[in-house]
């Protein structure tokens, strides 16, 4: 393979041409990355704003926290909510020093550098289970990536350690109990697993899919590092957010979120139920499409092989089973947005694509997966 053509170079030329291109066109003001919205920068109480596009979106609340860590609550819809994930915005201050001026750039900067990174790391775990790595650009050119990157949300860096962690854990998945001189598997996985948790909380899906596989192979101290590593610094930082702002950040959302279901898919049933046929046709389309088909898929074959192989199933397994089986209760709030469901599957999209290589190296539920690369149009259409 020419070194030019690696995925991961495709997807910083694609990334590259692509923020440059949105730069331009929207008069050269890098504010266009963390997309402020006039009711939320007034700061003077977020709670009277209304949602929608002539308010910003997310990335404007990362910026206002990294622009001023102690004084952000009054811009921000949900404060407690957002500064749960406060990885981005913290190394976004920490590298600019507060300076306002270059908080956007830095936030592109690092979740580029975290997209591009963590597809070649990808291409190495697919070259691991001898597929190709080309399969890579499912991740790599998946659209809710490429739109947090323009965005500035965290997705690009929450998921990149992600795969960094997968990357550091190889060695340790079989028999973690023996790798005592692995400390990357032993401690840089989960310590990488702990950081993600605290650039979004979803992550924490890979954190319980490594437990409950150590745990059903009775590697019990394996499955309890990961679960403390993992789990001790997030849960810290909760009960801080809550003796400062008099609530947990754990939540299905900011303003306008909705609960997480009870009922099956009851999140997408509800946009024809709460909407319109039509709403449903094309926004549950997209949904049924890109989130609920693959995740059933998943369900069922990592489900098949952890019921049937028991103690000899792969870890991909329990990573494609836990980042599946949440897709059934995803909120409303959730599915009816596009931009919301493509930001909330990158773990989905990583899940399944390291399992079909694994399992179906060459078939169709691995080739199905550059289907998600096409999702890069809807970024392309909004700049």
């Amino acid at each position: 393979m020419s070194a030019a053509r690696r995925p991961h170079r495709i997807v910083l030329l694609v990334c590259a041409a692509y923020l440059l291109y949105t730069l331009l066109t929207q008069g050269s003001d890098t504010r266009v990355f963390v997309t402020l919205g006039p009711c939320f920068a007034a700061c003077s109480g977020a709670a009277e704003c209304s949602i929608g596009p002539e308010n910003g979106y997310d990335g404007q609340f990362a910026y206002y926290i990294a622009r001023d860590p102690q004084n952000a609550a009054p811009c921000i819809d949900a404060p407690a909510y957002r500064y749960q994930r406060i990885l981005l915005p913290i190394v976004g201050r920490i590298l600019t020093l507060g300076f306002a001026p270059l908080i956007p750039l830095v936030f592109v900067a690092l979740n580029l550098l975290a997209l591009v990174g963590s597809t070649a790391l990808l291409e190495r775990l697919l070259v691991a289970q001898k597929a190709s790595p080309y399969y890579a650009l499912a991740y790599g050119l998946f659209g809710g990536l490429v739109i947090a990157v323009r965005l500035s949300t965290p997705e690009p860096l929450a998921y990149g350690l992600v795969l960094l962690a997968l990357w550091w854990g190889q060695k340790s998945w079989a028999a973690p109990d023996e790798q005592r001189d692995d400390w990357r598997g032993r401690w840089g996985m989960p310590a990488a697993l702990a950081l993600a948790a605290l650039a979004k909380e979803t992550t924490l899906i890979f954190a319980a899919a490594f437990a409950l596989y150590y745990a059903a192979g009775r590697h019990w101290g394996a499955a309890l590092r990961v679960l403390l590593i993992t789990g001790l610094p997030f849960a810290l930082w909760q009960l801080y957010l809550y003796s400062w702002l008099g609530t947990f950040g754990v939540g299905s959302g900011g303003a306008g979120g909705t609960p997480f279901e009870i009922i099956p898919f009851n999140g997408l049933w509800r946009i024809w139920t709460e909407g319109s046929f039509g709403a449903f046709v094309l926004l549950g389309g997209v949904a049924l499409l890109v989130a609920a088909l693959p995740a059933l898929w998943g369900l069922v074959a990592s489900a098949r092989e952890i019921v049937g192989a028991r103690l000899h199933t792969h870890v991909y397994a329990y990573l494609l089973f836990a980042n599946a089986a949440v897709m059934l209760f995803v909120p409303f709030s959730t599915y009816r947005e596009p931009l919301g469901i493509l930001r909330f599957i990158p773990g989905l999209v990583i899940a399944h694509v390291l399992y079909a290589a694994l399992r179906f190296r060459g078939r169709r539920p691995l080739r199905y997966s550059l289907l998600w690369a096409i999702t890069l149009l809807l970024p392309l259409a909004l700049r």
